[in-house]
């Protein structure tokens, strides 16, 4: 493997490009954007949704992560994700509707049903997760996570895409993002590529309002609802157990020691270059829709290139797309459009990891559509929940799942940190919000129900895979081979029920272990 000599060439490229010009360009290209958003070119006649969603693969038999053959990624919709190992699936743009959901997840069905029967017979399956932790046949988890060969000051991952951005990241001086090492509860892991970046997968649900300048309301209420949303979805409790320190984690660890979503402090331990601002955060409130193009414009560049720009619309704004994309906010604003009758400006919703089923991750982004707009459109007081109390709630979740301590303010105005009380409230704004799109009441509230069970019962997928491993613990396996027990079941489970179940309705995880 390893990167390809236009990969390489490229990622030489970009070492000496002049960063100011870029940097210039992008803000050059900002301003016009900003007369475009002002003039209206990024309204639309109608609300839209949308939805990318990771994956990795494994091997069918022995379910250790695998890499994905190139001409698999050729399937419609998919296309390489960061990993040698990864794919993205990319919805087709539906209304913002209760057909527009039922679009949304036929569509995702049809194409992922088309790439796994492919997979098979590559004896391959691809999974929707937040995280992998059983590594390749060929070798340890570690070494295929980082080996990297080096070349002329050149750092190049040799289980990692053939992007220049991607090799970038570790090789271009200016505010380079990879750092040395990340800090987890038992755990260092140390690179210097992107490498273990991959062991992350996550589903962004997109929402387009109406008008550009209602998408800081939306931006702001989606920060609102990202901690209780990523309580109930949380799906990353483990790392692969040998980059536990001491080569293997404990049984306290396991059970409790660990983040529930161990993805977020990973990616932003990673992909933050140490000498400036986090590029990978939970980001302050837009004053304006132009705030949100001044961000990306002032972001610190990562992997500058020259560019030229072709014949799509948002091809004048090519520098400014360019930031876009190292621009890893958790919450953030996307400006784009291949004509300017397309032209779009949406939030991408980042903090969820992949969910156990496909209706699962339609729920979340019924769940993010329904919830943006009860606050951002309609009077919910949640949407008044202070920014600090806000980034309190999104890194409680996610080192304590529905565990977690939030705070939350009802529809009735009230300040309330009763975990029933919140998420009773949260999911009947979540249907409100469904509703106002024009939902029936019954829709609406069986589009939510898988999360809103989740809430009610406590339990989520972190906690199903910390009671697999519980369950193989008590029964002699050691901590070891209880992260692989979880992950075997998860797999098996997923298998079938990924395209038309849920997760609320999954055997409870004792059971699960058992069968593993």
């Amino acid at each position: 493997m390893g990167a390809e000599r236009p990969t390489i060439d490229g990622v030489r490229a970009s070492r000496s490009v002049d960063t100011d010009a870029f940097r210039e360009r992008a803000r050059e290209e900002g301003e016009a954007l900003k007369e475009h958003v002002a003039e209206g070119t990024f309204d639309n006649v109608q609300s839209t949704i949308g939805l990318e969603h990771e994956l990795y693969a494994v091997d069918a038999e022995r379910g250790g992560v695998r890499r994905v053959p190139r001409s698999l990624l050729r399937c419609r919709g998919f296309e390489r994700e960061l990993g040698l190992h990864n794919a993205e699936l990319t919805s087709d743009v539906q209304p913002c509707s209760e057909a527009g959901l039922a679009a949304l997840r036929q569509g995702t069905t049809a194409k992922l049903r088309s790439l796994q029967r492919l997979a098979a017979e590559e004896g391959i399956r691809f999974v929707s997760d937040g995280t992998w932790t059983v590594g390749p046949a060929d070798g340890s988890t570690e070494r295929y996570l980082t080996e990297a060969t080096h070349e002329d000051g050149l750092v190049l991952a040799i289980n990692v895409s053939n992007a220049v951005r991607y090799h970038g990241f570790a090789s271009v001086d200016e505010h380079r993002s990879v750092t040395g090492s990340v800090e987890l509860p038992g755990a260092t892991v140390a690179t210097d590529n992107a490498g273990p970046v991959s062991l992350t997968t996550s589903i962004q649900p997109h929402l387009q309002p109406r008008r550009a300048a209602d998408l800081p309301a939306y931006h702001d209420a989606a920060l609102r609802v990202a901690g209780p949303l990523l309580a109930v979805a949380a799906n990353s409790p483990f790392l692969p157990p040998t980059l536990y320190d001491e080569g293997a984690p404990t049984r306290e660890l396991l059970l409790g020691g660990s983040h529930a979503e161990t993805r977020v402090p990973l990616y932003e331990g990673l992909m933050n270059p140490p000498e400036c601002e986090p590029k990978v955060a939970f980001p302050r409130d837009l004053d304006d829709a132009a705030a949100a193009v001044d961000r990306i414009v002032a972001d610190p560049v990562v992997v500058p290139a020259k560019i030229e720009g072709g014949e799509r619309f948002d091809d004048a704004f090519v520098h400014f797309r360019h930031k876009h994309g190292s621009y890893w906010r958790w919450v953030r604003p996307v400006f784009d459009g291949a004509t300017e009758a397309a032209a779009s400006a949406r939030i991408e919703f980042r903090p969820l990891p992949g969910q156990p089923t496909l209706p699962d991750a339609i729920a979340c982004v019924a769940a993010v559509v329904g919830l943006l707009t009860e606050l951002a459109d309609g009077d919910h007081p949640a949407a008044e929940l202070p920014w600090e109390t806000a980034r309190a709630n999104f890194y409680a979740a996610v080192r304590d799942g529905i565990d977690a301590d939030l705070t939350w303010i009802t529809a009735t105005g009230d300040r309330t940190v009763d975990r029933d009380r919140l998420f009773a409230d949260l999911f009947a704004a979540a249907v409100a919000g469904l509703e106002a799109r024009g939902l029936s009441s019954e829709e609406a509230r069986s589009r939510i129900a898988p999360l809103r069970r989740r809430a009610e019962t406590g339990r989520t997928p972190a906690r199903w895979k910390r009671r697999v491993a519980e369950r193989a613990l008590d029964t002699g396996d050691s901590p070891t081979d209880a992260v692989r027990a979880s992950q075997r079941a998860y797999v098996r489970t997923q298998a079938t029920t990924l395209f038309d179940g849920h997760f609320v309705d999954w055997p409870d995880g004792a059971v699960a272990a058992d069968c593993a």
